[in-house]
This record gives structure tokens, C-alpha cells and sequence, in this order.
């Protein structure tokens, strides 16, 4: 399986989640820290950065052993990362162990059967969760999706990964999160102040056929959480900054 199940949505019309604000959204650069290898240090998530998403489909267990081919991204108004949308007044999803902001308009996709899954019923074996949360835009071409796996399925370990560090630097997780083929045009370390410590995210950014995604990623527990936000390449130029500030706004809480 792949990186390709995060951009699958559903075929029925799912219900709208109401938006917090009509109000338009605001654009900022970020104000942070560059490291090497394009290390962000992010001070504090108040800038209305709370951010979410997850976009295209995780390799799950093992990712295709291509190289990654780090292109500089085609020309667009928006540099990557030169901007992200004040998320604020978007509708904030609550999941298990994660948040995320919506970006407006998009619906919750999500299968009714799908929020049993995980669970075992007279001692079935549970069946394994596709999805943590699923968002689309009305014309389900840009997706906002957010899955949840065990460290263990993404690098082989007997130990319970506690940070995201503990599956590599950020260009050796890169294999993981990135399917081989892409083109990757942006990559960040981003430290977040949570309760009284830094957590540490991952964040990618890639062109894979004709799709862009912005993928954003931490551990907690022994747990990966992969919050992603796609759409095809013709409309990024438009809604980049959205789908970008939703992967962003992936929280462990």
C-alpha cells in the first residue's frame, strides 16, 4: 500500500461541517529559525498556526525504494512555505490523540463504517483503521487526510519510538514519507512548544504524477501521525496556501 490511499475519497455526499467564520482568510510569512537542511524552529503555534492535514497516501510498511529527486518547485505566486493562511477561524477536528484545523468549505468524508473500525467485537481480531480523519473540497479534488500508524510498520524496531527523530534525520525519514519518484521540493524540521517541551514535525512537500502534497508528521508514543493535504498541480497556485496551512496545523494533543 502507498502514499496513494491518503487522496481517496468517498463516492457519497457527505455532510458539510460548518465553518466557524466567512471571514477571509489572511496571509503571513513564517517568522522562524533556518538550520541546515532547511531546519524551521516554530516558537509557538498561537499564529493561528494550528494547523492540519494529511494528503497523499502513506507508503505504508515499506516505501518503494526509488530515489527522491529534489527539483526546485515550478513557478508559482507562492514560494513553498513563503506563507500560510491564519487558520484560526477554521472548524478545529478532534481526533484520537490528534487536532487539526479544515480548511472552509471542505466536508468530512468519512465512511460511517469507518469509525468502527479498530475496534473488535466477541474477540475478532480488530481490523485496522484506513483513516484517523477525512476532509474534501465540494468537487473532491483536493483532499485533507490524516492517518495513524505504528512506528514499528513505517521502520522495523522492537523499541516504541517517543519522537519523530527516532525514525531518522529529516532527509532519512524522507524514504518513509516520501514516495520514490517524487519530486520534493521543500523539506523542514519544525519545532513546536507543546505543554512544557519541543515536539518535533517532519514536513514535506512533493509533486508525484500531477498531484502536489503537503505532508506534515510527528511521533508520540510509539504512534506516527501523518496529516497530508493534496490537490493537482493546477490548482495549488490557487489553494496551495490552504492545503499547505492545513497539513501544517497537525497537532498531538
Amino acid at each position: 500500500m502507498a502514499v496513494r490511499l491518503l487522496l481517496s475519497c468517498s463516492p457519497k455526499p457527505p455532510s458539510r461541517i460548518q465553518n466557524r467564520s466567512s471571514s477571509p482568510n489572511t496571509r503571513f510569512p513564517l517568522s522562524c529559525e533556518s538550520r541546515n537542511f532547511s531546519d524551521w524552529c516554530f516558537i509557538r503555534r498561537g499564529l493561528a498556526v494550528s494547523v492540519v492535514s494529511l494528503a497523499l497516501a502513506l507508503t505504508l510498511g515499506s516505501s518503494p525504494p526509488g530515489a527522491l529527486s529534489e527539483a526546485p518547485p515550478p513557478p508559482s505566486r507562492n514560494p513553498v512555505l513563503a506563507g500560510i493562511a491564519n487558520t484560526k477561524s477554521w472548524f478545529q477536528f478532534y481526533g484520537d490523540g490528534f487536532s487539526i484545523r479544515v480548511p472552509p468549505l471542505f466536508e468530512d468524508i468519512m465512511e460511517p463504517e469507518e469509525f468502527s473500525a479498530g475496534f473488535s467485537f466477541y474477540g475478532d481480531k480488530a481490523k485496522p483503521k484506513t483513516f484517523a480523519a477525512r476532509f474534501a473540497s465540494p468537487d473532491r479534488s483536493e483532499v485533507v487526510t490524516v492517518v495513524i500508524r505504528p512506528t514499528n510498520q513505517l521502520k522495523i524496531t522492537f523499541l516504541e519510538a517517543k519522537d519523530i527523530t527516532e525514525l531518522g534525520t529529516l532527509k532519512e525519514a524522507a524514504k518513509i514519507f516520501v514516495p520514490g519518484g517524487a519530486n520534493l521540493y521543500s523539506a523542514r524540521t519544525i519545532k513546536i512548544k507543546e505543554d512544557e517541551s519541543l515536539r518535533t514535525y517532519y514536513f514535506y512537500e512533493f509533486g508525484i504524477d500531477t498531484q502536489r502534497v503537503a505532508l506534515m508528521t510527528s511521533v508520540y508514543s510509539g504512534k506516527a501521525y501523518i496529516a497530508g493535504a493534496a490537490a493537482p498541480e493546477n490548482k495549488w497556485d490557487d489553494d496551495g496556501v490552504n492545503l499547505r496551512s492545513a497539513a501544517i496545523s497537525l497537532s498531538i494533543v
